[in-house]
């Protein structure tokens, strides 16, 4: 990597990545404005991967090139997904270890049911995995201007952690709402809400008469229930949902238990 965090600095160290891509708005926003606070290891897919999940490459080599950001950050372009990305980082293309993840910032929000499909949650995740404290950070609706108001945000919620870095492994999924600075009510912490999917499948025919398929249909919705995701953007403020590894159903155990 191109003028990589030198290994003795005393700054926190933080892996950036996202899914949409190493030239995207989201993650140039977000290294400006993490700059300051930390030294930067900017390692981010050659191309788009979002609603890829947590994807890895196993069966295939991973190539990396280095290459600049728009405001001539270095960063290292790779072909994995960004579970790989922060994998890489992680398992020794940093010099030293790294004090937090970033992942971001995604176009759209990631909310609700869409955490299962997120590449931008999946980059933090693989941190978490790791041991490694991490944020997922997303705006809620594409658009330039917007993209510098949900990184300073980022921004501020990151110097708060890195001033008091949990002894726990912390996973947090941060959604901005698309709205000026100074109309942003706040942060609520909140549980992920019930994301509604309008999907439909397309069925086209190439020139051979050989059929192939989209899924298509209009963008999806969510319920706006107080105390959710959703709920807390539609009401103009910042969601910030602490995420867990374990997806065990608890309260089910004993039940099925029951059953076996």
């Amino acid at each position: 990597m191109t003028n990589p965090p030198a290994a003795e600095s005393d700054r926190p160290l933080i892996i950036v990545t996202n899914d949409d891509g190493y030239d995207a708005p989201g993650l140039l926003a977000l290294a400006g404005a993490l700059k300051d606070l930390a030294d930067l290891a900017v390692i981010a897919p050659d191309h788009n991967w979002s609603a890829t999940g947590h994807s890895r490459t196993l069966f295939a080599p991973i190539h990396t090139r280095e290459v600049l950001l728009a405001d001539g950050t270095p960063a290292l372009a790779t072909s994995g997904s960004p579970a790989d990305c922060v994998a890489l980082g992680l398992l020794g293309l940093t010099p030293r270890p790294p004090d937090l993840v970033v992942s971001g910032i995604n176009g759209g929000a990631n909310v609700g049911h869409d955490l299962t499909y997120s590449g931008t949650v999946a980059g933090a995740r693989e941190g978490a995995i790791h041991g490694v404290p991490a944020i997922a950070a997303s705006l809620d609706v594409k658009g330039p201007a917007e993209f510098g108001t949900a990184a300073r945000v980022v921004a501020r919620l990151v110097a708060r952690l890195l001033a008091n870095l949990p002894k726990r492994m912390t996973l947090l999924n941060v959604n901005v709402p698309a709205i000026p600075e100074d109309e942003i009510r706040g942060l609520q912490v909140t549980r992920i809400g019930e994301r509604i999917y309008r999907d439909v499948l397309l069925r086209r025919e190439d020139p051979r008469g050989q059929p192939y398929y989209w899924i298509g249909g209009d963008p999806p919705t969510g319920v706006a229930a107080p105390g959710t995701d959703i709920g807390a953007l539609a009401a103009g403020y910042v969601s910030v949902t602490p995420l867990l590894l374990d997806p065990t159903d608890y309260p089910r155990l004993d039940q099925l238990a029951t059953l076996l």
